[in-house]
């Protein structure tokens, strides 16, 4: 534990003071702490991020959890008194956060003091593990080890950082990398095109070795100019190693220094200076990645290699500029998009055989696109990734090409197929796993799938502490937990994510639907989901959301009231959003007696059901003819629905569907709601443990 100077330390103990003094008061947040401690909620952060390493919910959630603790080993109250007495209003949660930070559950407290030497808080840097923990190691060890008993160990923090060999006693570090941003040694600014290339060629080459845990560039790219250490980059990133280097071209000269260190001790492992001539450009990338491979004993495998070898081009000055394109597309703005796509029109028109130029390019006016309400690319997409995948249709980049072309078309089982071959190809590219995970999510639901790339994504695309965007990545996660019926974990990721951002306005959403997954109050989801659209009345989803709940409330009033100025946002902005929902606006309208306008609504829900490709389209269908009187065919697309699989969460939860509710009374209906509800409790439970096998959960 470091040594604080007395000032310090006086003000470390008014903290506590303070967070003592209002233990019990579940309210008592970042704000609250820092009007107590008479300082700004910024200046508090910085202050105590420094002295600590913690942010003020961390530390505030620390004093809580060791008070949690002192309670326990007394006895004298059970762990739901215990929970209530340190400010968590939710057991569950409590449960979770103690075992993050103690590597076991609450009811165990009692056992081990019986069995056990004491246990030692996180404040002192000893674990107390049923693994011995090498010596050596220790002092290199946080508190993230300490949850080592619980269900999320690999997921996010990668906190095994240490496994010992069956050939000896050597301790082997974790394969898990990070590509720093390589620094330009040139006076040339011009360079940076070409050190950044470099460093784009290193980090993809790592992501095809399947043996390996690459973090993505979006995470690393924030230490461009970082002051920090390698071990606090390793503790923010979760790795165990990382790879820094610089360069520059001098004349046809190309000069490069690269270097593979130890994270969590910063000790250096392995250097290389190179000073070849540009046309050994693609042998200096392919030594590097294998260099690293070596110096962390991954494992390389012949097609691995392959990939790895690949020339993409003979032509260096083709090359050349296709680097200068890549340099402005990660940037992603349009003007940028713009500025590339002629580097790569260059780099072909040079090299009309360059795979991987007609790929950018495809991504290139694949983006143009996305942002314009008129779409006039469409040929040039297609054109483009045909091209790459005709040179080289073993190439993630023209897989993701190609794959991109099937998402315009809205061709969603070819971009599937197309995308999950390029995973292959290269296992540790988040950009292709979220892609997956937002195809699962929104156009082929399936929820299995979806928590399965959002726990692979969130592994490599660790964006470190107290960001916005880590926050978006565990609400991410939460959002998929929930869909598959994991109430508690979802829950502990929503916190986790408005740690992050306590004003993260879809965290607080997301939170209101998992809460009712815990107490299946449709009164309290209203009320939470009504707070939020008050925040920000510009909130579409929320609105329709806080009609449909109002729906199931059998309260058509007010869900009349919320779905009417839904409606009349939409119309006023043009808009064509949420026509899955147009059965349940009839079906108010039609129970408030305006059936002309019923009518309408279920004719158009009626047209979209037709072109649904989801796995609810019978379950609409069903919908759909219950309102209409037609028993039999709406029982006939329920018995159709009851042989699918992997449906969300809500469908289990929502079971009382004014729509369909005198239907849903029958005994046939009865028995096909029993099958999908036993299957999707079937189903979760064997998710759970595939998911525990690949060590995803």
């Amino acid at each position: 534990m470091p040594t604080h100077s007395p000032h310090d330390q006086i003000f470390l103990d008014k903290l506590r003071a303070l967070v003592e003094q209002h233990m019990s008061n579940e309210t008592f947040g970042v704000s609250e702490l820092a009007t107590e401690a008479g300082m700004s909620r910024s200046n508090l952060l910085r202050k105590l991020k420094k002295l600590t390493g913690l942010s003020v919910s961390q530390y505030i959630r620390e004093v809580r959890l060791q008070e949690a603790m002192r309670l326990l080993q007394e006895g004298s109250l059970n762990v739901t008194e215990v929970s209530d007495q340190v400010g968590f209003s939710s057991t569950s949660y409590f449960v979770k956060c103690f075992r993050e930070q103690y590597g076991y559950p609450p009811g165990e407290v009692g056992k081990r003091l019986h069995v056990q030497e004491e246990v030692q808080t996180p404040e002192k840097v000893e674990v107390s593990t049923e693994e011995s923990i090498p010596s050596q190691s220790k002092s290199t060890i946080k508190t993230p080890l300490l949850i080592v008993g619980g269900i999320f160990v690999v997921l996010l923090l990668a906190v095994v950082l240490f496994n010992t060999r069956a050939d000896g006693n050597d301790i082997v570090l974790e394969k898990s990398i990070a590509v720093l941003p390589f620094k330009n040694d040139s006076a040339d600014s011009s360079n940076v095109y070409l050190v950044n290339g470099l460093m784009e060629s290193t980090l993809n080459n790592l992501q095809k070795i399947g043996d390996l845990r690459v973090i993505s560039r979006t995470s690393a790219e924030k230490y461009r100019n970082s002051a920090k250490s390698g071990p606090e980059i390793a503790g923010e990133l979760g790795v165990s190693y990382f790879v820094e280097g610089s360069g520059q071209k001098v004349g046809d000269r190309i000069l490069l220094n690269i270097q593979l260190i130890e994270a969590t001790t910063d000790k250096h492992l392995w250097a290389a200076q190179y000073e070849r001539d540009s046309k050994d450009i693609f042998k200096i990338q392919q030594e590097i990645a294998s260099n690293i491979a070596s110096e962390v004993r991954a494992i390389i495998t012949p097609e691995e290699r392959r990939q790895i070898t690949k020339i993409p081009t003979s032509n260096l000055v083709a090359y050349d500029n296709y680097l200068k394109g890549k340099n402005l597309l990660v940037m992603g703005d349009l003007e940028k998009l713009n500025l590339a796509k002629p580097y790569f029109e260059k780099a072909i028109e040079l090299d009309e055989n360059f795979s991987k130029a007609y790929a950018a390019l495809t991504i290139c006016y694949f983006y143009l696109d996305l942002f314009q309400s008129q779409k006039v690319h469409e040929q040039n997409i297609k054109d483009n990734a045909d091209k790459a995948m005709e040179l080289d249709a073993n190439s993630p980049e023209s897989l993701m090409a190609i794959a991109l072309y099937y998402q315009y078309i809205g061709d969603y089982p070819e971009q599937v197929k197309y995308l999950e071959r390029a995973l292959e190809l290269s296992p540790n590219n988040v950009e292709i796993i979220n892609m997956l995970s937002d195809l699962y999510a929104n156009y082929m639901p399936d929820t299995n799938k979806y928590l399965e790339y959002a726990l692979r994504g969130i592994q490599l695309n660790n964006e470190g502490y107290d960001s916005l965007t880590t926050s978006y990545l565990y609400l991410h996660l939460s959002n998929a937990l929930i869909q598959t019926g994991f109430v508690d974990e979802a829950l502990y990721y929503v916190n986790r994510s408005l740690d992050y951002s306590q004003n993260n306005g879809f965290s607080n959403y997301v939170k209101a639907f998992v809460q009712y997954g815990q107490d299946k109050n449709e009164a309290s989801l209203r009320k939470r989901l009504v707070v939020e659209w008050k925040k920000d009345s510009s909130r579409l989803d929320i609105l329709q959301e806080i009609g449909k709940v109002s729906f199931f409330m059998g309260e058509f009033d007010s869900a009349y009231y919320y779905y009417k100025i839904f409606l009349d946002i939409r119309e006023e902005n043009n808009l064509d959003i949420y026509r899955y929902e147009h059965g349940k606006i009839g079906a108010v309208f039609d129970k408030l007696g305006m059936k002309e306008k019923a009518d309408e609504f279920y004719q158009d829900y009626f047209e979209f059901i037709k072109t649904d490709q989801t796995i609810y389209q019978d379950l609409n269908y069903y919908a759909y003819y219950a309102y209409r009187g037609e028993t039999e065919k709406a029982l006939e697309y329920l018995r159709r629905f009851s042989q699918k699989e992997n449906y969300q969460f809500w469908l289990i939860l929502f079971d009382e569907d004014p729509q369909t509710d005198a239907l849903d009374r029958t005994p046939e209906a009865q028995k096909l709601w029993k099958i999908i509800k036993d299957k999707f409790w079937a189903n979760h439970n064997a998710l759970r443990a595939d998911l525990e096998k690949k060590g995803l959960l």
